[in-house]
């Protein structure tokens, strides 16, 4: 019935955004849409927003002006964690038809049928209950990268004293190990040949169905048609010594984890309503490095926390520096309604936060520095990615080093044999091919 319209996609955020973006773009090409382009005239724009990066409203803003300017009778749908969390916000912003939900998001092909039907002129607002939220809808990436991100998880229960997630996304829930073998065998059939697991608390895996997340991770490492399967961030009180030991001894999971730690304080993790002590993170890396000295290891880290004083900056600063990890994420402490943090006493001033933001960015750049370093002159798979930049091409390593290397048609999507020659002066490896 849609055969001569376009739809076109604006994702903000995190991988998992991505993953669903892809998803619901398929269910629109399914329904007969085309999928095109931002800037080539679509008939439906779908903005996919997120609620943890700052300035959301803003950029939800420009972006409905920009897809107003390339098609001023486009209609323009709102969905993600921002349009959870606030919907009435994103209506009352000019040109919006449509906001979605959690939940509605996964329907916006009937809802957009919808709003052709009744040409309303007000915009139709579907944001619901969260605490109503039950239902998983498994998505994957297709055709955007070498990479497939597959969402395996979605929710979460905990109850971080920054975090909104919970409130945008509903409580943690999966489909069984089972269904989610039948998707991974889908993307099998697709030209990817690696897979991220994405999930809002991907540890949680399972729990709503008496499985676990390292079952699932002994299931698909026995996948055939998938060379290799990264796991994108977990928690490091989920993380269990199992967990570590099949990706050490596995045949498809990289070497590569990505654990958030959020302080280096004992006081603010405690603050910050954390699962874990110190302990336990400093215990999760040194059994990581202890099998697999070659592995990457990421960090999440919010500074400016209300409490932080310098003291306790110091601390998070020097653990990190002492820690035997590869780099970090590094995330300004920014206040968000409905959560407790900003009622807590003791906030850090605006331009404290950005110069203590500014000496760990600089510390994660040493990191990463000293760990190219540590793997100079050795020998890794690289898959490479189809981007051309000005005749160069780029890769990973299992272990999530960057390579570069000049343009060759005939290395997309392949995975090669290198050996870590040279540290350009981008902070790249040069490479050559064993």
């Amino acid at each position: 019935m849609n055969q001569y319209k376009k739809v076109a996609f604006y994702t903000l955020g995190c991988k998992l955004n991505f993953s669903e973006t892809s998803g619901i773009a398929q269910n629109f090409e399914k329904g007969g849409f085309a999928r095109v382009d931002f800037e080539e005239n679509p008939d439906v724009f779908v903005i996919n927003t997120c609620s943890v990066t700052d300035n959301a409203d803003k950029k939800c803003r420009n972006i409905v002006r920009r897809a107003k300017k390339i098609n001023p009778n486009a209609y323009v749908a709102v969905i993600g964690c921002y349009a959870q969390l606030k919907p009435k916000e994103i209506s009352t912003i000019e040109g919006v038809n449509l906001v979605l939900g959690a939940n509605e998001k996964f329907n916006i092909l009937e809802h957009v049928e919808q709003l052709e039907q009744d040409q309303s002129l007000e915009a139709v607002v579907m944001d619901g209950d969260i605490n109503e939220v039950n239902e998983f809808f498994p998505s994957y990436s297709i055709g955007d990268r070498t990479r497939t991100f597959l969402k395996v998880q979605d929710g979460c229960d905990y109850s971080c004293s920054f975090c909104t997630i919970p409130l945008a996304r509903g409580k943690s829930r999966s489909n069984t190990i089972s269904e989610t073998i039948d998707v991974a065998k889908r993307v099998a059939q697709t030209s990817a040949k690696e897979i991220v697991l994405t999930g809002v608390n991907l540890g949680d895996f399972g729990k709503n169905n008496n499985e676990s997340f390292h079952g699932l991770v002994k299931q698909l490492d026995l996948l055939d048609g998938i060379e290799r399967f990264r796991i994108s961030s977990i928690e490091p009180n989920l993380l269990t010594d199992e967990i570590i030991e099949t990706v050490a001894h596995g045949k498809k999971f990289v070497p590569h984890f990505h654990i958030p730690l959020q302080s280096g304080s004992p006081e603010l993790l405690k603050a910050m309503r954390r699962r874990y002590k110190r302990d336990v993170y400093t215990s999760r890396v040194q059994k990581i490095k202890g099998l697999m000295p070659h592995c990457a290891i990421g960090v999440d880290v919010i500074v400016g926390f209300p409490g932080e004083t310098e003291e306790r900056f110091l601390e998070t600063y020097n653990y990190l520096n002492e820690l035997d990890v590869s780099y970090f994420h590094v995330f300004t402490y920014s206040e968000r309604d409905n959560t407790v943090a900003p009622h807590l006493e003791n906030a850090v001033d605006k331009k404290t936060r950005d110069d203590r933001s500014k000496k760990l960015r600089i510390l994660s750049a040493k990191k990463k520095r000293a760990f190219y370093e540590e793997n100079l002159g050795k020998t890794f798979p690289v898959l490479f990615e189809a981007e051309n930049n000005n005749d160069v091409m780029y890769g990973f390593t299992e272990n999530y080093i960057k390579v570069k290397t000049t343009f060759n048609d005939s290395l997309i999507n392949e995975i090669k044999t290198v050996t870590l020659k040279e540290i350009d002066r981008d902070g790249l490896f040069l490479i050559t091919f064993d």
